[in-house]
């Protein structure tokens, strides 16, 4: 049976309530609505919302911009301000803390590219405090950055690649930064969700490798992932949600044709989906033409917003003289 594929725990949160019609047990749910940038706050209690969610226990907050497809730059501003105001809320920060900041995917697939731009735009200064001796700054944090690639680029599991970065560097904080997965394609490149449960690389594309968290690490675990990519599969149900109800509504209530319909059930659409698309496209996903310009204007965004985050003197008329 087909699962319908999202890293969002908005989403799980819909999918629930939705078959349900009602709350998820031990979820707690905030909704913050504004004119351009909306923000829901979902946070998993116990192990009875960690069951129902199949997410771990902690909080994930989703920012939901539906002008980031096309965003000006004032927009991008306001979205990097707000990612920086999230993380310090999250993050225990203090002039004398060390950030490790992992770009996660393979920079060679546009898609899943994300991660290792965003590192590319990261404000590193690790090397500044060891080679002056220092401990802590006024204007500028301890902040190392990683690109560990995918396992078919190296033959190293990531989450090893990054444990023996963290063993060696001792840093207090890591801040890991994916492509995910959505069920919805208007969620693609418009919804940004932190985390503080951590990250499984490759989760975007299907490929769960070790879990990025502090159980892991040892160390506190922030994540910050946007979707861009959706599932064929949960397309071609969608798609079929949509067919099945418009034929519905055109056929005669208490016709063979109608009960026929009605009596479709959600895992005979999902068993016909597979029998349908596995010779042709299995496990195949879906992402924008325009994907090029969505990642780099994302990585712009979050760039920014986490080095405004982390570093104490610096905000937003700093941050793009900084970094090219």
């Amino acid at each position: 049976m087909f699962q319908v594929r999202t890293d969002l725990a908005v989403e799980a949160r819909e999918l629930y309530s939705k078959e349900k019609k009602r709350e998820v047990p031990g979820v707690e749910v905030k909704k913050e609505e504004g004119e351009k940038i909306s923000i829901v706050r979902v946070k998993v209690l116990d192990e009875i919302g960690e069951k129902y969610m199949g997410k771990a226990k902690g909080n994930y907050i989703t920012i939901e911009v539906p002008g980031l497809k096309h965003p000006d730059e004032d927009l991008k501003d306001e979205i990097s301000q707000q990612i920086a105001k999230e993380l310090k809320a999250l993050i225990n920060n203090t002039e004398s803390t060390k950030s490790l900041i992992v770009g996660l995917g393979n920079w060679n697939v546009t898609p899943d590219a994300l991660g290792p731009k965003v590192v590319e735009r990261v404000l590193v200064t690790r090397h500044f405090f060891i080679n002056y001796n220092k401990q802590s700054d006024e204007t500028f944090a301890n902040v190392s950055a990683l690109s560990p690639g995918v396992m078919g680029l190296t033959g190293i599991e990531t989450g090893e690649i990054i444990k023996g970065v963290v063993e060696k560097t001792n840093p207090d904080l890591v801040i890991c930064i994916d492509a995910l997965a959505s069920r919805n394609m208007n969620r693609i490149s418009t919804t940004i969700q932190i985390s503080d449960t951590g990250i499984s690389p490759g989760s975007g594309v299907g490929n769960k490798r070790l879990g990025l968290n502090k159980e892991y690490l040892n160390v506190p675990v922030i994540s910050i992932g946007v979707p861009t990519v959706v599932d064929a599969a949960t397309m071609v149900n969608d798609t079929m949600d949509l067919i099945i109800h418009s034929m519905k509504s055109e056929a005669e209530v208490g016709t063979e044709f109608y009960r026929i319909l009605e009596d479709i059930s959600k895992d005979e659409k999902y068993s016909l989906i597979k029998e349908v698309l596995e010779p042709f496209m299995p496990n195949t996903i879906v992402t924008p033409k325009e994907i090029d310009e969505l990642i780099d204007n994302l990585a712009i965004i979050l760039a920014n917003g986490v080095n405004m985050a982390l570093h104490p003197g610096i905000d937003l008329k700093d941050v793009n003289r900084y970094i090219k």
